[in-house]
């Protein structure tokens, strides 16, 4: 039998979360802002300015479904209550108690669901993702950690049920990987791996060294949203520097008997994007575009330009003081991300992908703006 007074008090708790989740997530600002973007969509010159209009959909959207997840959630929340109210009637109803632990197990499944959905709210964060991973300096060492990080994504991605297809991978001198991107696919894909951009540090005794010494090596990862197909990024052809070359490492070997894998580099910011996935130039070359596309918009916006061409782009320092995390496996075990002092002394479950108390943590810390 269970402890009613325990349940009571447990509801009551849950309740008292969920009130104020709800009213984030559906309040009168909300309402209005709704209905100030709908009045938007009716005007004339309405879809002249194609990104805009974008971006003021797909707003509306997002502001729609977190208000559908916030009745859904008090939906939930309600038949608890009901299904209390008949066991106080009737406490004797084994039936009624069975139904009401259910009830509750899927209201809290539902509340820390929609809390995150409420954290996800930036205008790109629904979006696919590309993620790309680069050894910073330090040889062998350097390398061996970037395919380490690449494996705990790839776990990662697994676990989210995420669609995730290699479009570049650039083998070390030896052992690991030089870099790799990764095109993830999902429903928030950009909004959870979004936190994780920065450099990643490794502090470990090393399997290359033969006196066992303890090395520091440092990768850096790069998240950045897939832009929406009808959003058109204007780049001048005479800004583009467009190689091919032969594909190779993982998933390479059967495109690697032609020069089909593209590079394009964007002279004025220096931006470089590879595409090696697809067996033909032309796919390869696209997908590229695309990216390359992503990554301007993605700049651009966040240096607050209004033209591509005002772009100048900066280079990620991979090493000492820019590091977001750090995972140190000797001489103690511990991964603490240095933005939110969120640690952990399981390294094996983090490098197995278990990377959702981080991400959480870091959207809790750092919510979307917009």
């Amino acid at each position: 039998m269970i402890d009613i007074n325990d349940i009571r008090n447990q509801l009551e708790e849950i309740k008292e979360q969920s009130d104020k989740l709800i009213l984030s997530l559906d309040s009168d600002s909300t309402r209005e802002e709704i209905a100030a973007l709908e009045k938007e969509t009716i005007k004339e010159d309405f879809w002249q300015d194609n990104e805009n209009s974008q971006k003021v959909l797909q707003r509306i959207k997002v502001l729609k479904d977190r208000a559908a997840k916030a009745a859904d959630l008090q939906t939930k929340l309600d038949d608890c209550f009901i299904l209390l109210e008949f066991i106080d009637e009737h406490p004797e109803d084994e039936e009624l108690s069975n139904e009401l632990i259910e009830a509750m197990e899927q209201l809290n499944d539902t509340y820390t669901e929609i809390r995150m959905y409420s954290l996800l709210n930036g205008t790109n964060d629904k979006n696919n993702a590309y993620l790309t991973l680069h050894a910073g300096a330090g040889g062998t060492e350097a390398c061996d950690w970037a395919e380490m990080l690449f494996r705990m994504y790839t776990r990662y991605f697994e676990q989210k049920g995420f669609k995730a297809t290699v479009t570049d991978y650039l083998d070390g001198d030896g052992a690991g990987i030089k870099s790799v991107s990764v095109f993830v696919e999902g429903e928030y894909a950009y909004g959870y791996l979004k936190g994780e951009s920065g450099v990643h540090r490794l502090v470990r005794i090393s399997p290359f060294d033969s006196a066992g010494r303890r090395h520091t090596s440092f990768a850096s990862c790069e998240v950045i949203p897939e832009i929406s197909d009808e959003i058109e990024v204007k780049i001048k052809a005479e800004d583009l520097s467009v190689d091919t070359f032969r594909s190779s490492g993982k998933g390479g070997q059967h495109v690697n008997k032609t020069d089909s894998a593209v590079r394009i580099t964007h002279l004025p910011t220096n931006v470089v994007v590879a595409c090696q996935s697809e067996r033909s130039q032309h796919q390869n070359r696209d997908k590229a575009m695309k990216m390359l596309m992503s990554k301007l918009m993605e700049i651009k916006e966040r240096e607050h330009k209004e033209k591509i061409e005002d772009l100048k782009g900066n280079q990620m320092d991979i090493g000492w003081g820019s590091q977001i995390r750090s995972y140190v496996f000797c001489p103690y075990t511990m991964v603490k991300d240095h933005r939110t002092d969120y640690e952990t002394g399981d390294v094996q479950s983090v490098m197995d992908g278990n990377l959702d108390p981080f991400i959480n943590e870091y959207l809790t810390q750092n919510p979307a703006i917009d």
